[in-house]
């Protein structure tokens, strides 16, 4: 078999770049991921140093990048602790909804779009990105802070909102008939809904059916059942993330120690090119003229998230400082918004871009705000790459 020896080249010099940024990042006691977003942007088309060669790989490993990051998250938590602080977050998900969809909402009306338009707009200003979040949490040693689990709640109802609105927009998208439409929205949900069920009753036989003394085994397990599950959570239109944070909620105990240990190093490499395939998919031409309006937009809903962030952590009992770490981790856009335009943006001029800069812009903005809301005491103690107890909800 050859390599082509561009392949190898490029995604060399990308590993040693992205090698370069976290360290530098690390060294300010920072997360790397706005600058593997920037250089994401540099080596994208149009940018200053084009990867032509190995952008077909970094789409793919993007992919598994998202579906690592919601794998191992799903490892540090109880699926019965989780379960229940899920319920107890129904009303936090009405508030996300109410506050961070009206402004997409609103600037679509006032820039012209039609339904359609509209409601896109709407859906990628609700939604915030599970995988950069998760990253961020591990970054910043949070996963054992008081307020993720409230955090994590708001995400997954996110990703079970997604799951009947993708159907729907595609379907509407296609010009297809409302039964059609709402056929999808109820397959989906009641597919997510079901895994959730079947987690919580059946996924305590699931740790015994994977583990394995042999490392190497566990982790092709593991892997091959999360990229499974994960593939079939797609074909339902639901979230893949939801998929793999599902099977790591399943796995307890010593199984799912084991397993963070041997999936990290694979987490970490797939992590950074999911962040820098986010910054290849952008062209900067299409970023510039719209950055003023994105930015607005950005600004509107960077408060609206910290409101509903704060909300899901005051449910939860958490102080002010955690309320505002909650707030903050939750601001990042990116992957469900970009989803959305590839199903719309085709036939809304103005939509892609308008939503590529906005993503773009939390993306990059996201983090840093994260990062000065301050980590706890508790957080701050914790070395990189413990495990995190699930906290009592």
């Amino acid at each position: 078999m050859d390599t082509p020896a561009a392949l190898l080249l490029e995604l060399g010099l990308l590993l040693t770049a992205l090698s370069v940024l976290g360290a530098v990042a690390r060294r300010l006691s920072l997360s790397p991921i706005p600058l593997y977003l920037l250089a994401g942007l540099a080596v994208g088309e149009g940018g200053i140093a084009p990867v032509p060669a190995a952008g077909e790989f970094v789409e793919t490993g993007a992919a598994i990048g998202v579906v690592l990051l919601l794998l191992t998250l799903g490892l540090q938590f109880s699926l019965t602790e989780f379960t229940v602080s899920l319920r107890r977050h129904v009303p936090s998900a009405v508030v996300d909804l109410a506050l961070n969809a009206a402004p997409g909402a609103v600037a679509g009306w006032l820039l012209g779009f039609d339904g359609l338009g509209i409601l896109a707009l709407a859906g990628a200003t609700y939604v915030s990105s599970s995988g950069m979040i998760a990253r961020l949490l591990a970054d910043l040693r949070r996963l054992g802070n008081r307020e993720t689990p409230a955090i994590l709640s708001v995400l997954v109802m996110e990703d079970i909102a997604m799951a009947a609105y993708l159907p729907l927009l595609a379907v509407l998208a296609a010009g297809g008939p409302w039964w059609q439409s709402v056929l999808g929205m109820v397959a989906a949900v009641g597919a997510v809904l079901a895994a959730f069920t079947a987690s919580y009753r059946w996924g305590h036989h699931l740790g015994r059916l994977l583990s394995h003394p042999d490392a190497e085994q566990l982790l092709l397990r593991v892997l091959g059942l999360t990229l499974i599950v994960a593939a079939l959570a797609e074909v339902v239109h639901a979230s893949a993330a939801v998929g793999a944070f599902l099977v790591g909620l399943c796995l307890t105990g010593e199984t799912a120690d084991r397993a963070r240990a041997v999936l990290s190093p694979l987490r970490d490499l797939f992590a950074a090119i999911f962040f820098l395939g986010i910054g290849l998919s952008v062209d900067p031409e299409d970023l510039v003229p719209l950055l003023p309006a994105a930015c607005g937009l950005a600004a509107v809903t960077a408060v609206t998230k910290m409101v509903t962030g704060r909300y899901a952590a005051s449910r939860d009992h958490v102080g002010r400082r955690g309320q505002l770490r909650a707030g903050a981790a939750l601001i990042v856009r990116g992957e469900f918004s970009l989803v959305i335009i590839g199903l719309v943006g085709a036939t809304h001029d103005g939509l892609a871009p308008l939503v590529t800069a906005y993503v773009f812009v939390l993306a990059v903005v996201g983090p840093l705000l994260t990062h000065l809301a301050g980590a706890s005491p508790r957080g701050q103690g914790r070395a990189r790459g413990e495990p995190a107890r699930s906290p009592h909800p």
